[in-house]
């Protein structure tokens, strides 16, 4: 009798653990759903890149899997730990990547499209009619943006929100200034034609600012990528050509507990390199 009371207590304490495990999962992908999926979502939709939501997640799980893969095959469980944290980020890494590359390249763009702007102005173009002939004949990513704005107007978005609405979508602050100094002008009044031209060329120094400022920086950055990268590869040296050396590390907790704080220290001695090399303009 005592043992069916003890086996009738331990099975609902594990239904209830089991229930409470799985309310928590279900909210932690809740959460992982509103926080990551709709947001790569909505950071790529942003770029013209439609994906699935379950394409979303299917790329984060193989992106885990492989990432844990290789850091069991070059160091054992402990890395592979490491890699598989590192895997559940980098889609997400590659999705900012590929954003600020894109408004990099938006705004290499940007400067010819004003110029072309006052010129399509002075030559009697509205500035609507401007934008869609830029748009036309310009290359991606800024014949989507001028494309998408002319086909809001075309619809019935008023000219300065549908300005607005481009300059967040891409998330360049050249835009951004475009789209106000623009609205401004139709409010107000005032030579268009001129105010783009003299937005174009403060765009093009400060182009040549980053780019005089990005060279004399470049040694301290390659310095970062050295100084934190330099462990790693010695450690996976070892590893494999003195592994005697190498397994004392891995057969107690201290030898984790130094690994971890040596990966630490080298992160927090890279963000203070980028850190102090990153001058914005």
């Amino acid at each position: 009798m005592a043992a069916a009371l003890v086996f009738l207590f331990t099975t609902a304490a594990v239904f209830f653990l089991a229930f409470l495990a799985l309310d928590v999962l279900h909210k932690a992908f809740e959460q992982y759903q509103l926080r990551y999926v709709t947001k790569s979502m909505n950071d790529l939709s942003d770029m013209f890149l439609f994906i699935e939501p379950s394409q979303i997640i299917l790329l984060n799980i193989a992106a885990l899997v492989l990432f844990a893969a290789v850091g069991f095959w070059l160091g054992g469980a402990f890395f592979a730990t490491i890699a598989a944290v590192a895997g559940f980020f980098a889609p997400a890494g590659a999705v900012r990547f590929y954003r600020h590359r894109r408004v990099k390249l938006f705004n290499t763009q940007l400067t010819d499209a004003l110029q072309q702007l006052a010129n399509a102005l002075r030559a009697g173009l509205t500035f609507q009619q401007a934008m869609d002939q830029i748009g036309r004949e310009s290359a991606a990513p800024l014949r989507q943006e001028f494309g998408l704005f002319t086909k809001e107007v075309k619809l019935g978005v008023p000219l300065e929100e549908a300005l607005i609405n481009m300059a967040n979508r891409v998330g360049s602050e050249d835009l951004e200034l475009v789209a106000t100094s623009t609205n401004i002008a139709r409010q107000l009044g005032g030579n268009m034609a001129e105010m783009f031209e003299t937005i174009a060329a403060t765009i093009r120094e400060r182009f040549r600012l980053e780019g005089k400022i990005n060279a004399l920086t470049s040694q301290g950055k390659l310095q970062g990528w050295i100084v934190a990268s330099l462990p790693l590869g010695i450690g996976l040296f070892f590893n494999w050509y003195r592994p005697d050396l190498m397994e004392p590390m891995f057969e107690n907790a201290y030898g984790y507990i130094l690994i971890s704080v040596i990966l630490v220290l080298e992160a927090i001695g890279f963000l203070l390199i980028r850190r102090i090399v990153a001058i914005d303009v």
